[in-house]
């Protein structure tokens, strides 16, 4: 039981905390490939509840989703010149078709004889790929909108890398979309920010701000980024989802144009958004603690363990008939259950197994609670317990799924409302930035000024906020006149 819940503690080091993490709450592990991760069942459970409710999301905003090539011809990412730059040092490209058997008879080797006409990319994105498409799929006004979202995995050549967080190879949605009008594209741009918001503030129960990318963090080739980023527990902030207006740039480069209601011809307006299997390492990040994973109800593989306490045979029997009809009214309820009854390991490990993989609630149930007709309720996110009667228990539970919901994403508003501070000179950032947070600053809005502190400080503006005060000001490193404050942070 030691060694399952020996986890390095966060105040020791944090980056070893969640790599620990990980590893021993069976979410992912690396894999034979560099770089790359193996996703095992319970992180895949949680990316699998992360994708339901988005996918739910999506087709009630009117998307639809479809599939596209995993492998992109070289010549499509030369069209977009912003693009291509700010993929070209990422990419992975496929050479030749065909291997051989080598000459000594060890192995085989690339055919030399096999090599493409034409390099092809492994997407580490797919506009240029999806563009392409919708060419020969737009020709008059009444073709549009197109909303389209894939689910996919995508490939971009990490150096150095972190389970999930940061992989070569890593699962994700991109939404691309198609419209008439300009002012259509920024109104998807805007409404699939929302949703994403929703989603991590309502489901991870992780608070964000929604913001404005600057041109320096701006995706390659967008007109405009908006963001939602979410501050973790080391201080630290992580972009947790992208939506971009692309304005015309892409329909420019692969020559998309629709015949409009007044009859001109007219280039095709383009949005497209994405979240990836990051978002699992931000929901450990965000609530996690010293002894293990800390779910949110609503994407917890399972919101309920029941562990049976028993001496033998006969009082097993007893337990698993309770259990029976306590886990159907449950599932009756919409709660998702898992009856521990294995006979190979023994209750003490099970807790110490369970609270490290997170779980919101365990129940405890044994001999002398079946004659008292009570029970034992342990959550997850204050590590407290009290023996209730069972009677009725479902419906305290249903109810105490939604505390537990909302007190993790309480708790989260509050540390983030604690290291958000404004600061108003170069000299007091400086001393502030160590310490980690948001700090809200006045900014110039120059390119100069943004990587001067970036280089000093190795911290980036992480939005410029939609919400919230609008006071312009002056620079607190140039003192020039400044719009409003910016989030910055240093970031993963």
């Amino acid at each position: 039981m030691a060694e399952l819940k020996e986890l390095t503690s966060r105040s020791v080091d944090y980056s070893q905390w969640y790599q620990d993490l990980v590893i021993k709450a069976d979410l992912a592990e690396n894999s034979a490939v560099r770089g790359c991760m193996v996703i095992k069942p319970y992180g895949y459970a949680i990316w699998e509840k992360m994708q339901a409710e988005l996918d739910r999301m999506f087709k009630e905003t009117g998307h639809q989703n479809a599939y596209f090539p995993l492998l992109i011809p070289k010549s499509f990412l030369s069209k977009e010149a912003d693009h291509v730059e700010g993929f070209a040092k990422e990419c992975a490209v496929v050479t030749h078709y065909r291997l051989k058997a080598s000459p000594d008879g060890k192995g085989v080797v690339v055919d030399p004889a096999a090599k493409l006409e034409e390099e092809l990319i492994i997407r580490p994105t797919s506009e240029t790929i999806i563009w392409n498409t919708y060419k020969n799929w737009i020709q008059s006004y009444r073709d549009l909108p197109i909303l389209i979202n894939q689910w996919a995995n995508v490939v971009r050549w990490e150096m150095r890398t972190r389970l999930f967080l940061r992989t070569a190879e890593f699962l994700w949605q991109e939404g691309h979309t198609a419209h008439a009008t300009e002012k259509e594209a920024l109104v998807e741009t805007r409404q699939m920010l929302d949703v994403y918001a929703t989603f991590a503030e309502n489901f991870m129960a992780m608070p964000v701000v929604k913001g404005i990318k600057s041109a320096n963090e701006r995706f390659a080739g967008a007109v405009e980024t908006f963001c939602i980023e979410a501050l973790m527990q080391d201080g630290k902030a992580l972009q947790a989802g992208t939506s971009h207006f692309l304005g015309q740039n892409f329909a420019k480069a692969f020559d998309v144009t629709f015949s409009s209601k007044e009859g001109t011809r007219d280039y095709v307006w383009a949005t497209s958004w994405g979240v990836s299997t990051r978002l699992i390492g931000g929901l450990i990040m965000c609530h996690s603690d010293d002894n293990g994973l800390v779910l949110p109800p609503k994407l917890a593989p399972y919101q309920v363990v029941i562990v049976p306490i028993y001496r033998n045979e006969e009082q097993l029997n007893q337990i698993d008939a309770k259990v029976a009809e306590l886990a159907a009214k449950l599932r009756a309820l919409g709660v998702s259950v898992k009856y521990d009854n294995s006979d190979n390991k023994k209750p003490g490990w099970k807790f110490a197994e369970y609270e490290l993989k997170g779980v919101p609630v365990r129940l405890a149930l044994g001999a002398r609670d079946l004659e008292n007709g009570t029970i034992e309720v342990a959550r997850r996110d204050t590590l407290t317990k009290e023996t209730l009667p069972i009677d009725n228990i479902e419906q305290h539970i249903k109810t105490l799924l939604d505390e537990i919901q909302a007190n993790i994403y309480a708790k989260a508003a509050n540390y983030r409302a604690s290291v958000t501070r404004e600061v108003n000179s170069y000299d007091e950032f400086k001393v502030e930035i160590e310490k980690g947070g948001f700090l809200l600053c006045h900014w110039d809005g120059t390119t100069e000024t943004e990587e001067r502190i970036k280089a000093e400080t190795k911290a980036t503006i992480r939005c410029i906020p939609l919400e919230g005060d609008k006071t312009p000001g002056s620079c607190m490193v140039t003192g020039k006149p400044s719009a409003q404050r910016v989030v910055f942070a240093r970031a993963y």
